[in-house]
């Protein structure tokens, strides 16, 4: 669902910039110029390789597939797994709970109940769980930074694409009309280019990656109090409660609908 959103946000925009274009008797042909198209992309793909190397720079199509196609967590499916690890520890034993890890989804589920079984207090489970946390947000927001910044880049090369298209337009006055009237759509093309990849293209990645980290921190999250717990051998009802309150109220909802 949210990947059709994604999508289909991408597509209405292009259709409402280009349809707009196309309404108002412009045409493809003129917006498809190769140089000021050039000079945007090339020059925003410069500046990144230069402020974040060549491998953050190749980076950045694997982060925009895992943009439009997320890691779907299923947060509804994880609460009633924790919940029946809990009933299970209460019935047996923590210790019974170790052959039942192979059924959690996410390996840092498994890991939090791992430190769980293997008796460490709450203290160093939150320390290590807290550990893994700050590494995967500075990881995801070093990703996300990226395209801030070429979200930032792009306008620049386009307002310099304008500037050089003009400055041929003056350079060629009295010429070829045709060169100049060429010379001036290619400077304005340059423009459009540049704000349109800026806004439509590299900041909503961003913001998309955004998303995705908040997702993972939840079920990071949700994991942890989880293990925290059944270590404390917490009664499974009350721990459902506490997970799903962790939830968006529409996800809370469902799940209690489910439960009755």
């Amino acid at each position: 669902m949210k990947q059709t959103g994604t999508l289909s946000g991408l597509f209405l925009g292009l259709l409402s910039i280009f349809g707009a274009f196309l309404i108002e008797g412009g045409s493809m042909k003129a917006l498809f110029l190769l140089a000021p198209i050039m000079i945007v992309f090339g020059g925003t793909f410069s500046a990144t390789i230069i402020g974040f190397g060549l491998d953050g720079f190749m980076k950045i199509f694997t982060l925009a597939r895992l943009a439009y196609f997320p890691l779907r967590y299923n947060f509804e499916k994880l609460v009633n797994d924790l919940v029946e690890l809990s009933i299970i520890s209460r019935r047996d034993g923590v210790l019974a709970v170790d052959k039942h890890l192979n059924t959690m989804d996410y390996l840092f589920t498994r890991k939090i109940i791992r430190y769980v079984i293997d008796g460490n207090d709450e203290a160093s489970i939150r320390s290590l769980a807290n550990i893994e946390m700050r590494s995967m947000a500075d990881r995801h927001f070093s990703n996300i930074f990226i395209f801030t910044k070429m979200g930032g880049y792009a306008p620049t090369m386009g307002i310099l694409g304008t500037v050089m298209g003009l400055i041929m337009t003056l350079t060629n006055v009295g010429d070829d009309p045709n060169l100049l009237i060429r010379n001036i759509a290619s400077a304005f093309i340059a423009t459009l280019w540049g704000v349109f990849t800026a806004n439509l293209l590299w900041l909503p990645i961003g913001d998309k990656l955004k998303q995705c980290h908040l997702e993972e921190k939840r079920m990071m999250e949700i994991s942890l109090e989880a293990a925290l717990a059944l270590r404390t051998g917490e009664i499974p009802s009350l721990t459902k409660a506490r997970l799903v309150s962790m939830l968006p109220q529409k996800d809370q909802v469902r799940i209690l609908n489910l439960s009755t």
